[in-house]
Parts: structure tokens; sequence; C-alpha cells
């Protein structure tokens, strides 16, 4: 079925639309301009035309802290180049954590471990930790442009640690501890850090994993480094690894911290693109690129974003599954500029039977609940129906991105989640550390939709010459400059890497490489990656087509498509060569891949049909959970792939490699 024509999954009901905090800032909006903005595409057409406007309402709705100053932007009709509000001084640490009151002695963080740790940091202690962390950074001499770097799992002391370099104006840059010594290597070589965090281990799976002599490796081949800072997380079951003694320049946090008290924090206020994070490419082609992002930017938009978009309140429960070395843990990190209460993870999420995650929403009562479209697939496959085993009357949000969220799991959402909740499929990237396209409280859900384009941002879509289409599917692109795009590329001084990656296929405009269409709702529906779009006899298809109609058959728990070159020694033409990874215990014979064939036949067109269809044992993906086309697209015609520590599982690459059954 067309999704352009899908089904009505949720509508709004008159009291929520009421209460949210949408509709109170489209009202001020409305009577501060004399604008009329019957409907969310008016709102988004006026935030469009008039975005210097927009930004500057949301900069004082939102009570940011901080000089606005006179000019909002200042070259405007340049893209790369234009300048959002260049008199400006902010410091985004003092926002997050000036919403609340210093000695607010409700829940700032609630952690959880598989290994069942549990903790809660009041926002009182959290400002007090940030304090100390601050006053200690300070005494290592870190200050304003030092980078300061967490190799973390998600738990309070990797938000402690942010906030604190935050606060004296430092750039902070994280891995996951799931990240092998050159994947950190390839990232923290190239920033040159003075502190690192990091932990004596973290668990997966039931494991204890020791990280000491890992770190070790790590920091000495980082010379620049001269404090690490090591959190106590496995404790005694640390004891195998090398510990502190291994690594040069060690010193546990508490003793770390020991010598300074908690005092008012002092903020180190700075321009409003000082920057803040430096975020990575996959780098899965090469060695990862390290993509600059400022204070302000990142504020203002995950503002928009989590109070406009998200629909959160003070007080609000707010959770993603992320880790450190992924973008939605920043953005997670800025719900504490909305006022509420984060609640963290660290472990897998298929632990106790995929019910772990379910039970802490219950227990937390958990308001937004954020995840990958991975995650909703799989507890799908395993038939997991939240909605029977636990309360979750608290829970309004559904987030998913990370991949197209399939038609079907939209509906599993409604059917086996909770009837009455926004889901939205939200869609950007670390490239812009937030969302191009994203849901709205007010607006209906449709199956297989994202239900709208971002407020301010011009979002669009172009045919390979350029040009705006509609019905179609083209790459999305955004056309006008907005606040959160990356003040450039680390160790790029004349732009030229920036300038490649983004605005080099259409003249003064972002091209993000997403392949796309506007909806008759006038929402978006990605069907994956351009670079990974298939052309067989010059038809271009997009990927989330067929991983579409594969994943709906019950003995395919993952799947992987690519276009191979063929015939071998003719460029120009591709097959469609398709990959599925099957419940344990399943072969793939003639009869299932005749039904996978006809299936994706009947429901697409015949060019979407495999050529061959191939049985693996895993599929290979990042360690953010994203499948890696390109990679495994290398590995069959034989290229190099260049930097596999970016992938949670590269042994799984090898299999690919030399298939009798791609050779005819």
């Amino acid at each position: 079925m067309d999704v352009n024509t899908a089904d009505l999954l949720w509508q709004p009901s008159p009291e929520r639309i009421e209460q949210a905090t949408l509709t109170d800032f489209t009202r001020r909006l409305a009577a501060a301009t004399g604008a009329a903005f019957p409907d969310y595409a008016s709102l988004w057409r006026w935030s469009v035309a008039n975005s210097e406007a927009f930004w500057c309402a949301l900069w004082d709705y939102a009570g940011v802290v901080g000089t606005r100053g006179e000019r909002t932007l200042v070259d405007g009709d340049r893209m790369p180049g234009a300048r959002w509000f260049p008199d400006a001084s902010l410091n985004f640490a003092e926002n997050l954590l000036t919403r609340r009151a210093a000695d607010d002695p409700g829940d700032a963080l609630v952690f959880r471990g598989e290994d069942k740790l549990a903790r809660r940091v009041s926002h009182a202690e959290l400002v007090a930790s940030v304090s100390r962390v601050a006053a200690a950074l300070r005494e290592e001499g870190v200050g304003p442009g030092d980078r300061v770097a967490g190799y973390l799992p998600n738990m309070p002391e990797a938000m402690i640690a942010m906030l604190g370099a935050a606060s004296v104006g430092a750039i902070w840059s994280s891995c996951s501890p799931d990240f092998g010594v050159e994947g950190v290597l390839d990232r923290f070589g190239q920033i040159e850090p003075k502190v690192v965090f990091t932990v004596d281990g973290c668990w997966y799976n039931g494991k204890a994993l020791p990280l000491s002599d890992k770190v070790a490796t790590i920091v000495a081949r980082l010379p620049g480094v001269r404090r690490v800072v090591v959190v106590s997380y496995l404790g005694p079951a640390a004891a195998g690894a090398g510990g502190l003694a291994a690594v040069r320049d060690a010193v546990d946090w508490d003793a770390w911290l020991a010598p300074h008290a908690a005092q008012p924090i002092t903020y180190a206020r700075l321009p409003f693109d000082h920057p803040l994070y430096i975020m990575y490419t996959s780098g899965t082609t090469g060695k990862p690129k390290c993509i600059v992002h400022g204070a302000g930017g990142t504020l203002l938009q995950h503002l928009k974003e989590h109070r406009l978009h998200g629909d959160v309140k003070p007080g609000d429960r707010v959770f993603y599954f992320t880790t450190c070395g992924w973008m939605m843990w920043n953005w997670l990190a800025s719900g504490l500029a909305a006022g509420a209460t984060l609640l963290l993870y660290d472990g897998s999420p298929f632990v106790d039977r995929a019910r772990i995650l379910w039970d802490y929403a219950e227990q937390e009562r958990m308001t937004h609940f954020g995840t990958s479209a991975k995650y909703i697939d799989a507890i799908k496959k395993i038939a997991l129906v939240p909605c029977k085993d636990w309360e979750l009357a608290a829970l309004r949000s559904v987030f998913s991105t990370g991949s197209p969220l399939s038609p079907e799991s939209f509906d599993y959402v409604y059917q086996c989640v909770k009837e009455d909740v926004c889901l939205s499929s939200i869609s950007g990237g670390t490239d812009i550390i937030s969302c191009f396209a994203l849901g709205a409280p007010t607006l209906p859900v449709w199956r297989g939709e994202i239900q709208c384009r971002g407020l301010a941002m011009a979002v669009d879509v172009f045919d390979d010459d350029g040009r705006p289409i509609r019905g179609e599917k083209g790459e999305l692109v955004c056309t006008a400059p907005f606040p959160a795009m990356p003040i450039g590329f680390w160790n790029d001084p004349d732009g030229a890497k920036y300038h490649a990656a983004y605005f080099e296929r259409f003249a003064g405009v972002w091209c993000h490489g997403d392949y796309v269409e506007l909806t008759v709702h006038d929402g978006l529906t990605i069907y994956g990656r351009s670079d990974a779009t298939l052309n067989p006899g010059g038809v271009r298809i997009g990927t989330a087509e067929i991983y579409r109609q594969v994943e709906q058959f019950d003995e395919v728990l993952e799947s992987l498509v690519i276009g191979q070159v063929w015939p071998p020694d003719e460029v120009g033409d591709v097959r469609v060569v398709l990959f599925v990874r099957l419940r344990d215990g399943l072969t793939l014979d003639s009869a299932l891949t005749e039904r996978i064939r006809q299936h994706i036949r009947v429901n697409t067109t015949p060019r979407h049909v495999p050529a061959k269809v191939v049985q693996v044992a895993d599929i290979p993906r990042t360690k953010s959970g994203k499948t890696v086309e390109l990679a495994v697209r290398n590995v069959i015609h034989g290229m190099d792939v260049k930097n596999i520590e970016v992938l949670a599982n590269p042994e799984s690459l090898e299999q690919f490699r030399e298939r009798d059954e791609l050779k005819s």
C-alpha cells in the first residue's frame, strides 16, 4: 500500500491540543505578529519565511539565559557562511541547570544499569557535582576552547562531566566503551583532549567488561592528555584489569573531586557560535570527520524540538535508549533545559527477555520513550506486548530514529504499546545534532509517515536537477540557513571538507543524503540513504522499500540489501542482492526465497525483486545500530572497508567476502 494514502493511526484529543506547549507558543506568536496560524502548515510556512523573527520569538519564549544582542542574522544569503546572533553571549550548561532552583530536591537524573544498579541524582546534587567538576577542570588548566573527552557509559557521571566542561567553555566529545582502541584514537586523536573521563569497565549482556587496559593503551597514544579521571563502575568485578596504575595520569573520580567544595557555578558566557560539542561521522568509508557544533545553535534547536515538537514539560520524565557515542545522548541531555528529569540506561535493551526497559518505564512513570526503529522491530518480532504487561498511563510520546520506521512497526506501537500516544518518527542526524523532520503533539499520526518538517527548517525535496518535486522520491535538502548548522569540521581551516560534505551537490543548498518523499499530509517518508539507493536498469530504488517487505516475514530477523555491479566486467548496471538473517535453526530454502521474492514483487515493483537472496549469520551494524550497506557493498566488490572500528560486529563482514552465490 502506498504510504501516501496511509491510515490515520492517532489523532490528538482537543484537550491534548489545548494543553500542548506548541499551542501556547503559536497563540503568543500570533498575538505578537498579527499573523494567523490556523494549522501547523501555516505556522511552518511563516517560520521558514520569517526565520529571524521565529528564532527571536523562541529565544524569548524559552527564556534563554544570556544576552541576545541586536543582530539576529548576518550574511543570511550565504550557505554556508550565515551567522546567527553574532552579538549574543550565553553558556549552554547555565541554560540546562538554571531551569530549576539550585536547591531543588527533585530528580534530575535517574540511572539504571542492566546489572540492576540504580541511582538517583537530585537537581541540587547535580548542580553541586557540576560545580565541583568545573573547579577541578579549571585547576587542570582547562578553559574555553580546550577539549574534554568522555569514554563513558550513559551514566550520571557522563552528564555531570559534560556539563562541567560546558560551564567553563570547554568543548565536549564522547565515545561509548564499546569502541575499540583504534576507533577511539581515530576520534580523540584528531581533537587532542586535555582531560579524559572514563570508567574501570562496564556491563553488557550480563558480562563484566574491564576497561582499564584499553584506556591505558589509548592514553599512551594521546600525548596531550593531562589527566584521566576514572569512575568506579564495575568495582570488584574490575579486579582483573590493570587498574588505575596502568593508566598514565589517572585519578579516581572521588579523589579528583575531593579538594573542591560545591560553590555557586561561575559560568563562562561566550559567543553564540562558541564550540560546544565535537561529533563524528560514521567513518565507514575512512577516518571519521569531526563535526563542530556551537552552543547557541544546539541550545535553540533542542529547545524547539523538546518543548514545541516533543511537548516536553517541566516535571516530565524523558528516556532515550542511547550510548554516549550517538547524538541522541546529546539530544537527551538538553531535556534538562525543558525542566525534565532524564532517565538514563546502560547496557543491552534485551536482557530479561527485553522486559528491562518497560519495567523502567512503569516504575519511573516515563512520559517520553525514545528508541531506534530496529528496537521496535525487534520487540515486534518477539511479540512483546507492553500495554498488557505494564502500566503505562504516564506515557505520552514514543520517539523513533536511526533508520526508517516501517508502517508495520507503526501498527505495532498502536496495537501493542499504547493506543493513545504520539508516535514521533524523527529524522536528522549527527550532522546537525538535531532533526529536519519530526513529530508534533497537535498533528495526527499517519501510518508510515514522519509527521512534519521542523519549524524554521526550509526542508524540501529536489530531483537530480535541483528542482523541487512533490509526489516523487528525491533528495532531502534544506534551502536556507538555520542556527544548528555546524560551525564547521575540525582541522578544516578553509572549509573544503565541510563544503564537500553538504553543499557540493546543489550550490547554496544543504543536501543531506536522504532519499525521501513529501506526503499528501505534508509529512515525510524516508526510503534510505541516497548513497545506498539501488539503480537496477537505471531506476532508483530506496533500500527501505525492500526492508519493509522482507522484515514482514516472521522467519527473518534482519536483512540488508545492496546493489552488485553485474555483469562484473561491465560498469553501469547493478543487480539487487538481499542478505537475510533468519531465526535460529532456520535455513533459507527455495520455497522461502520464492515467497520473499513474490511478496516484494506484489507489493512494490518487479525492479525491487532481488536477483539473489542469501542467508547470513549476522548483519554488520554500527555501534548505534545502523546497518552498513556501503561496507558490505565494498566487501563483495573486493574493496577495502577503511574503518571497521565503528562497527559493533566487524567480524560479520567476512561472511560476505567471496560468496559463491554472487559469482553467477
